[in-house]
């Protein structure tokens, strides 16, 4: 058995070595053909979306930019129990954990809270796991159509809690809503 017949693969093919003829030297008929495919393009439908004035509607299971949830008093919902970190395939999110001082009883809601919390957003795919890893459903992917902004630095695609935590004022109508329901 000789070694250029083997394949460990099975996808080992051997290759035809047959003489063209003068109309595929020319290639005349293989440049007709690419002409026939942008033909057939030209008059087709277009798919782009011209942005600002079409909207593209969202799938129902879109994912946006994240946040920190507070609870109904505006105290931090995340108790740093790492599990969101544990659970993210692309290793986007780190944290520090603290002890809250007796002073600060109305800014967390447990006795350990996130002193650090970062999301490296050039890493992050959005998968969502963080937020069904979550036991005390502090974290959530938005609805909102607010992405990632663009930038030239590498530090501005690191979010800290500067920018995923819920604004208070939010904070206090989503209980107002549910007090309403």
């Amino acid at each position: 058995m000789a070694i250029e017949t083997i394949s460990l693969s099975g996808r080992k093919k051997q290759v035809s070595h047959k003489e063209m003829s003068f109309l595929e030297r020319m290639y005349i008929i293989a440049i007709f053909k690419g002409l026939w495919i942008t033909l057939k393009h030209l008059f087709s439908r277009k798919v782009t979306i011209q942005y600002p004035e079409q909207v593209r509607t969202m799938s129902p299971v879109y994912r946006g930019q994240h946040q920190l949830k507070r609870d109904e008093q505006g105290r931090e919902n995340c108790t740093a129990c790492g599990l969101c970190a544990l659970s993210c395939p692309a290793e986007a999110i780190t944290m520090k954990a603290a002890e809250r001082k007796p002073d600060e009883k109305h800014l967390y809601r447990e006795e350990k809270y996130a002193e650090i919390y970062e999301i490296n957003m050039l890493r992050c795919i959005f998968c969502g796991l963080c937020e069904e890893a979550c036991p005390k459903d502090a974290i959530y992917l938005t609805t909102s159509k607010v992405l990632v902004p663009s930038s030239y630095e590498r530090e501005d695609f690191i979010f800290g809690k500067d920018r995923l935590v819920m604004p208070l004022d939010v904070a206090m109508q989503n209980t107002q809503l549910k007090n309403a329901n």
